[in-house]
């Protein structure tokens, strides 16, 4: 499989072959720049291979619409996006319940969890030290960087989705918080079943994961002019 960014600072990613299976717990160590994030976006359907096939849950994404595989990803991938990708505007509430909006399965499994979609959110939310930031009404511009990534998590896991995909959700917290973050992300997990897919460039995170891969031993990354 191959894909290509294209422009001035052309940048491609050839995959061998990868495979991931139901209900592992993988960790993916990379440096900067070594194509993680590019790699994830071809796996959550974000962009689609330029070559080769692309196989979730069975069904082949470059098969797919723009707007299906958008909800084909609402309803299976709860993704921790690296910047995060939060609305500032929007309430903690209301940007982790976003995913609910447009995936119906996930938000009748978060009301079952729950009760209510909400109330699933709020347990998530005093589970990641934020509850009273979510009853009060917050934004997440007012958040810290590390607020602001837990809520980011709990967005990712609201609704069991088959898949939790998270860039370096880690990145911005001490390691107190680091090690409550990875406790409650692995007991949802596990409580859904879920496969989870973590990328990281910190070694020390390794013995938590049940299996540890380097991107470079089944990518190449390849930049300059494409064709």
């Amino acid at each position: 499989m191959r894909f290509a960014w294209p422009g001035r600072h052309a940048f491609a990613l050839a995959i061998q072959a990868f495979t991931l299976q139901r209900g592992e717990r993988l960790l993916l160590l990379g440096p900067s720049g070594s194509g993680k994030s590019t790699f994830l976006s071809l796996l959550a359907g974000i962009v689609v291979p330029d070559q080769g096939t692309v196989r979730v849950l069975g069904q082949d994404l470059g098969q797919l619409s723009g707007r299906a595989r958008d909800g084909f990803r609402a309803e299976h991938f709860g993704i921790i996006f690296q910047q995060f990708n939060l609305l500032p505007y929007a309430s903690v509430l209301d940007n982790a319940l976003l995913p609910l909006a447009f995936a119906p399965g996930r938000r009748a499994r978060a009301a079952a969890a729950g009760g209510t979609p909400e109330r699933d959110a709020l347990r998530l939310m005093d589970d990641l030290g934020l509850g009273r930031q979510a009853r009060d009404g917050a934004r997440a511009s007012s958040l810290s960087v590390g607020q602001q990534q837990r809520v980011a998590a709990a967005r990712a896991m609201i609704g069991a989705p088959d898949l939790i995909v998270a860039d370096e959700p880690t990145s911005s917290l001490d390691k107190a918080h680091q090690s409550a973050f990875l406790d409650l992300l692995f007991a949802d997990r596990d409580r859904a079943g879920a496969t989870l897919i973590m990328v990281s460039h910190d070694e020390t995170l390794a013995p938590r994961f049940g299996r540890v891969e380097r991107l470079d031993s089944f990518a190449t990354v390849s930049r300059g002019a494409t064709s």
